[in-house]
């Protein structure tokens, strides 16, 4: 029958594979389909080890069934009586399940109950048979990953929020898990990592998060974690394997190319390769890490206020670090990360000097030997260095070298590369003016890109918009919402979203200041800043109060949670909006309507 049941499995995948149609619309139907057939199919044959006990309790009935109905009694008077089969069926029912009411129709004889002896030993021995084959099948790697994938495919086909599907529980994902969580936004987790999905049930999130160890590179394990449903948002290949990252930006992009892709590397090489599947969106933190470096020695402001928009709710404002501009860098390492930043201080016009295990021929001035060695560091010049990199791919090395410079001139601006998160109380207690967490980058910009449709598109603007004005912006928002990250969130002014303001926008009379008045007290301005309004293809960024606003603007908006509440209120509220305007009260419901009427009457 297991045989027969898996050969229909066959033929059915296969008349599934020869189906007409688009490439596309069948790999959509076959990659999920083709998952939960091998679910089903592990089970059954899983299952198929249940067999056997089965088998023998049910002989072990039967027989003892049998028995009884065969072996003579005798009834009250001493007659001659044999057992119906329903009665015997019945006495074995509650006597092999050991609840033993006593013995029926009438008093057994001496044979009847050696036979009911012999039964009960021989079910004791079925019912331990069973129960150590089920003990057995539940311990079961394949059973136990065959009846999750089912239960993680049910949750993902209830939902009926949009959501993100991360392939990559690490760090980077857990924070984003996390974030989105706390905006709402609904998560689906893939990991190769058991203990990590595990985690996802130890997590305080406000929703569910269907979570599946499963390998990402297996077209059908995203599949079935929902790929091709219409609510997905995006894919997020976030795992610490650049082949596997690649894996899944070349899946999305072949089963479903009008979904947005961002994947993690730290690879060149597999950034080209996954460029050549569509257009994702690719982040590599070596590179961002080099870029935020040189967007610090030039605006600092404009980098502090960056940091802290895509650190995400309840962030503290960070501290506006001034990397030196001028003077001689020590880069310790020379891997893909030390290569990256080497060349961007390069680009800002710095000497740098690269500090080595074994020299090498890479076109730069190297010193041989371990960074913190004293003799090395006096080789490389670290005493008369504006600058410190500690870039190996070993946090106790970087540790080390941190320390080491440190001794040897205590006024260096220091940069190190924590690998590990473990490492993070170390690396705090070290005071590091520059701190690349490549989990921690990628999160950030992961965000930005998602939380907020305009958010990224204002933070590409800002290092354009001058120093001061991001000085100036990051006073006023700490002066209206406090130092610590805040909500975003974008509306647009027009009959569907706002439907109270439609009037006043009209009459080119709503501004800014105007419009910001609290619904409760007009005198009082609520604590909301406009960071940008997009009105067609023009962005003006950080509008001032006198700002007019007209119908159809886009504004991405930043402030407290109560604050939003009552926003809301003036843009739907009739009411609320004519008293923010005007100062007057306006009843709104029927009944006070029709009392304010008759009052005037």
């Amino acid at each position: 029958m297991g045989n027969r049941l898996l050969g229909f499995w066959r033929r059915l995948l296969g008349r599934a594979e020869g189906a007409r149609g688009p490439a596309t619309s069948r790999l959509r139907w076959r990659v999920p389909f083709a998952s939960a057939v091998q679910a089903e199919a592990t089970i059954f044959l899983v299952l198929r080890r249940m067999r056997a006990p089965l088998i023998v309790l049910i002989v072990i009935f039967a027989v003892s069934v049998l028995g009884l109905r065969l072996i003579p009694g005798q009834d009250a008077a001493g007659a001659p009586y044999r057992m119906t089969f329903f009665d015997a069926f019945y006495f074995m029912s509650y006597t092999a399940s050991t609840i033993g009411f006593g013995e029926l129709p009438n008093a057994f004889t001496a044979g009847q109950r050696l036979w009911v002896t012999a039964t009960i030993y021989l079910t004791v021995i079925g019912w331990a048979y069973a129960i150590g084959s089920v003990l057995a099948l539940l311990q079961d790697r394949a059973f136990r990953q065959a009846l999750a994938l089912q239960h993680f495919t049910r949750k993902v086909a209830r939902l009926r929020e949009p959501f993100l599907l991360v392939a990559g529980y690490g760090r980077t994902g857990e924070l984003l898990a996390g974030s989105f969580d706390t905006l709402g936004r609904r998560v689906v987790v893939l990991d190769i990592d058991a203990g990590r999905i595990d985690s996802l049930e130890l997590g305080s999130y406000s929703s569910d998060v269907p979570g599946l160890v499963a390998d990402a590179r297996d077209p059908g394990h995203l599949g079935v974690a929902g790929l091709d449903n219409p609510r997905c948002e995006a894919v997020l290949a976030l795992t610490n394997d650049d082949e596997a990252n690649l894996a899944v930006t070349m899946t999305a992009a072949l089963l479903r190319p009008d979904l947005p892709v961002i994947a993690r590397t730290i690879s060149p090489a597999i950034e080209d390769r996954m460029h050549a599947f569509g257009t994702p969106t690719i982040v590599n933190p070596f590179d961002r890490f080099g870029d935020h470096l040189r967007i610090a020695m030039r605006a600092p402001a404009s980098f502090q206020l960056m940091t802290w928009l895509e650190s995400g709710p309840g962030a503290e404002l960070p501290e506006r670090g001034r990397p030196p501009r001028h003077g001689k860098w020590v880069m310790c390492g020379y891997g893909r990360f030390g290569r990256e930043v080497t060349e961007d201080l390069r680009a800002e016009g710095l000497d740098v000097t690269v500090v080595e295990p074994a020299e090498k021929e890479h076109g730069t001035p190297t010193v041989a030997g371990q960074g913190f060695e004293p003799d090395v560091m006096e080789k490389a010049g670290v005493a008369d260095a504006v600058g410190f990199v500690a870039g190996t791919d070993n946090d106790t090395s970087n540790l080390s070298l941190v320390a080491a410079a440190r001794r040897v001139n205590p006024s260096l601006f220091v940069a190190a590369r924590q690998n590990l998160p473990s490492s993070a109380p170390l690396f705090a207690v070290m005071d590091v003016d520059a701190l690349l967490v490549p989990a921690e980058v990628v999160a950030h910009e992961v965000f930005a890109q998602l939380s907020t449709p305009l958010l990224w598109r204002f933070l590409q603007q800002v290092p354009q918009q001058g120093d001061a004005w991001a000085a100036d912006l990051v006073e006023r928002l700490t002066a209206h919402c406090g130092r610590h990250m805040e909500e975003l969130w974008k509306v647009r002014l027009n009959r569907a979203e706002s439907p109270a303001l439609t009037g006043w926008l009209d009459s080119g009379e709503a501004t800014i200041g105007d419009v910001l008045r609290d619904p409760d007290d007009r005198e009082q301005r609520l604590p909301i800043v406009v960071l940008m309004v997009l009105r067609g293809d023009d962005a003006v960024m950080a509008p001032g109060d006198h700002f007019v606003l007209a119908p159809d603007d886009e504004l991405l908006l930043y402030g407290t949670p109560p604050a939003r509440r009552a926003f809301s209120s003036t843009m739907l509220v009739d009411g609320a909006a004519e008293y923010v305007r005007t100062g007057r009260h306006v009843p709104t419901g029927w009944l006070w309507r029709r009392l304010t009427r008759a009052g005037r009457d």
